[in-house]
């Protein structure tokens, strides 16, 4: 049974702790987001609660909500099939939406009497599309082969009279009636089973028709055979990733940094890499989930899903995944996590191809291990305070992306509310006007902040956050024996000075200390000169 139900004021909302789907809706009573939760009220009310610990994309959500619906229903199987159906129902703004990262051609066949063969990276109805594919060269050569084995013609339209195709072979000529439309299409039938990965059977042709040529003593036409099929092998070579697989597969490695979750899809076709798409999606509560469910609404559904995390919470979850995937496929579809093996290589495989290009055995994943972070500290901005005396107090704050300096991202700030010179109460200042901003700008946080100091400073920069209620990774590299402090903790961490996390932390504290002392002596210039000008 299912039961329907709209309130008005969300805060004070009898959500029930049923199985079902949610709608959240803003004031003129569009859907910003459709969700399902195993548990209603335990779902809603996370998004209202400790809100500050929400990625930036669900606080936007929050603020514009003024009505919930829910609709109950008997299981997780029938949450999933009707948040899908809502989604595609309302589209609504925060759900994700997808949209590759990159654009990659296409071998097409177009749906003609006699079809051509064609690169395409606009793939529409007329045509009928293989791949895609990520290497260009093999694309290129694979079309070659293609014409030169199965002689497809590659003319826009067809011409009154035979082309250079039709001379060196390469073409069987339907435009001048060379042959007929039923074998004309038992050539593209054949070049079909190739394109789609069925090696084999064009191995097999091309052996038989070697042998034939052989027999009737045709050796130069043997030859290019032959040369045919080495140049097919070495093909295979480059292609081929399980030899013995016969089932279609997706491998799907995802890796959240920041606010941002990267996503790497691989479509292997009996064995062969056909296909590689990279994602970049805003981080969201489900969101690895949510976009298994979108991707496949409008892509073919392979027999097995190899992640490199778990997209459920429990089994039951994947069960139910497993069993809506499976209708909408109309055959079995299974998820995998491997631990081991070829399937573990696949994911290892597709990690590498991630578009964030970090190198895995970084500073930043020694950084990341060490101080115990949730996400890989990719954006790191750090504070340091200068003054001389109770004169020119001003602070230099330098961002880091990848453990590269950006230079767009440095920011000077003069002093306003510190009058004389007092460290801990500059920090605040300057932490709270610079989050401040970030906040009102709906612009994304970093992944870690350090202060060029020590405990008091750190903890001077604590406040600041806490109350504007954020919670941001946050630490003090102390220049006495570079040791690392935390708020509220007075027991440093020391790390080996020499190691890549250190000497990549001390690079980040070294150059902010530098912009601030240069901004510093730019403010005491400036003084020198308008009183030298008097």
């Amino acid at each position: 049974m299912i039961f329907i139900n709209a309130i008005r004021d969300f805060k004070s909302a009898d959500v029930p702790s049923k199985t079902g789907v949610y709608l959240y809706k803003n004031a003129e009573g569009d859907v910003l987001y459709c969700g399902k939760a195993k548990n209603l009220r335990a779902r809603v009310k996370s998004y209202f609660s400790s809100q500050h610990l929400l990625p930036i994309k669900t606080r936007r959500l929050v603020v514009q909500i003024r009505q919930i619906d829910w609709i109950i229903v008997d299981n997780e199987v029938e949450a999933l099939m009707l948040e899908n159906r809502l989604i595609k129902q309302y589209q609504p703004k925060y759900n994700i939406a997808l949209k590759d990262a990159k654009t990659f051609a296409y071998i097409a066949l177009s749906k003609d009497a006699y079809p051509r063969i064609f690169t395409t990276r606009k793939p529409t109805a007329k045509m009928e599309v293989f791949g895609a594919y990520t290497d260009g060269h093999l694309r290129a050569e694979l079309q070659r082969m293609v014409i030169q084995i199965f002689k497809l013609r590659d003319c826009k339209t067809l011409p009154k009279k035979a082309c250079l195709n039709f001379h060196i072979h390469r073409c069987t000529a339907p435009c001048i009636g060379n042959v007929s439309q039923i074998e004309y299409a038992m050539q593209v039938d054949r070049a079909r089973q190739l394109l789609n990965g069925n090696l084999k059977e064009t191995l097999n042709f091309l052996t038989i028709e070697m042998q034939r040529a052989s027999d009737e003593q045709k050796f130069e036409r043997a030859l290019e055979i032959r040369n045919q099929l080495n140049r097919l092998q070495n093909l295979e070579q480059k292609q081929i990733i399980d030899a013995q697989n016969t089932q279609n597969q997706d491998v799907i490695a995802f890796e959240r940094q920041g606010e941002q979750m990267h996503i790497v899809r691989f479509g292997i076709k009996r064995g062969v890499l056909s296909t590689k798409q990279n994602f970049c999606v805003d981080y969201e509560t489900r969101i690895k989930q949510a976009f298994v469910m979108a991707f496949y609404q409008t892509n073919t559904l392979p027999h097995e899903i190899i992640v490199n995390q778990p997209i459920w919470g429990d089994e039951a979850e994947k069960e139910s995944l497993e069993t809506v995937l499976s209708q909408l496929r109309g055959g079995k579809v299974v998820f995998t996590l491997p631990l081991r093996g070829n399937k573990l290589a696949l994911v290892k495989l597709a990690e590498k191809n991630s578009e964030s290009n970090i190198d895995h055995d970084s500073a930043l994943f020694d950084l990341q291990r060490a101080l115990n972070l949730e996400t890989l500290p990719r954006v790191i901005e750090c504070f340091d305070i200068s003054n001389l005396g109770n004169e020119h107090i001003v602070s230099g704050m330098t961002q880091f992306i990848d453990m590269k300096a950006n230079k767009n991202g440095f920011r000077h700030f003069e002093l306003k509310t510190v009058a004389h010179a007092d460290d801990f109460a500059s920090m605040r200042e300057v932490v709270t006007r610079r989050y401040t901003r970030l906040i009102e700008e709906e612009k994304s946080l970093p992944n870690l902040i350090v202060i060029d100091g020590g405990l008091g400073q750190v903890n001077a920069a604590f406040h600041a956050l806490n109350a504007l209620d954020l919670t941001i990774p946050l630490i003090g590299l102390a220049k006495k024996q570079e040791e690392i402090y935390f708020p509220l903790k007075s027991d440093p961490l020391i790390f080996n000075q020499n190691t890549r996390m250190m000497l990549l932390l001390r690079r980040i504290r070294d150059a902010t200390h530098d912009f601030s002392i240069g901004y510093n002596r730019k403010k005491r210039a400036m003084k020198l000169r308008d009183e030298f000008e008097k």
